[in-house]
């Protein structure tokens, strides 16, 4: 998991620079998707096989998951434009957060005061990195705030599917949605790169994403969710350090304040749905 976060604070990294240097959101996040799905075919073989028998509910599943993701990453593109890579991540990582949050008003889930004083202090943590009620406030952090949600989704649908179907079954229905998807949008807004350095890192950042994910997915049939879910937040400080060495921006001091507020309580939350039972998932 901590390589796998690593990979992804690299992919993001990488499309940063991208669409600072004017290279089209569609354009960045098609060539992520193009280049994890070749990877993905070439590699379909052996351990990375994909699975080519499966039910109605595994094939809904892995269409649910892909379209998580490609939503996701044209969101997440959209918003490191405009955010720094620090504010990005603490925002994403509210997502344990927010699933207690929702199983309390939907699922009518029983919870003691310490699991509800979490919940508040997370949301105070989101409030003070998002500040929507200042004037520094930008639209992009709504982005990240869905994004948040749909992680949430996303990883449990992860669990339900590892030891299911290959993790190269997940990178090709990914891979290739988002290919599908973004190819009739890239051949309108395609901007060719004027250096080599770019077409480069094109290729890299989908290559990351492919190792990443895949690093990712076995992760998922070696642990639990409530297990796995600490380690996440490693990307805040792989982010911030690309931030700063990458970009030279320094997260303020609110935003630092909101991310240690939720960490701390997306780490009590855990602890306190992972304590009765190892074996228990925390979303």
């Amino acid at each position: 998991m901590l390589s796998a976060w690593g990979l992804f604070a690299l992919v993001d990294t990488s499309a940063k620079w991208l669409v600072l240097a004017s290279i089209p959101t569609v354009q960045v996040v098609f060539m992520r998707y193009a280049v994890q799905f070749f990877f993905t075919l070439i590699g379909a073989v052996g351990p990375f096989a994909v699975t080519r028998k499966m039910g109605r509910k595994t094939f809904l599943l892995l269409s649910i998951r892909a379209t998580l993701l490609v939503v996701c990453t044209f969101f997440n593109f959209i918003a490191i434009k405009y955010l720094s890579l620090t504010m990005t991540s603490a925002i994403m990582f509210s997502s344990p957060i927010i699933v207690a949050a929702l199983s309390i008003i939907f699922l009518r889930e029983v919870v003691d005061i310490w699991k509800i004083l979490a919940i508040f202090l997370g949301f105070i943590g989101i409030l003070v990195i998002v500040r929507p009620f200042d004037s520094q406030f930008h639209w992009a952090a709504l982005l990240c705030v869905h994004n948040a949600i749909a992680l949430a989704v996303f990883s449990l649908i992860t669990r339900q599917l590892s030891g299911v179907v290959t993790a190269s079954t997940m990178q090709f229905f990914a891979g290739g949605l988002g290919t599908i998807i973004f190819l009739p949008l890239v051949l309108i807004y395609w901007e060719s790169p004027t250096s080599l350095f770019t077409w480069l890192l094109m290729f890299f950042m989908g290559l990351i994403a492919w190792a990443g994910h895949e690093v990712f997915a076995r992760a998922h049939l070696f642990s639990t969710a409530a297990t796995l879910m600490p380690f996440s937040y490693s990307n805040i400080i792989f982010m911030t350090l690309a931030s700063y060495f990458v970009f030279g921006s320094k997260p303020d001091f609110w935003v630092f304040v909101g991310a240690v507020l939720v960490v701390f309580a997306g780490i009590s939350i855990w602890r306190r749905e992972g304590l009765p039972t190892s074996k228990a998932a925390s979303e």
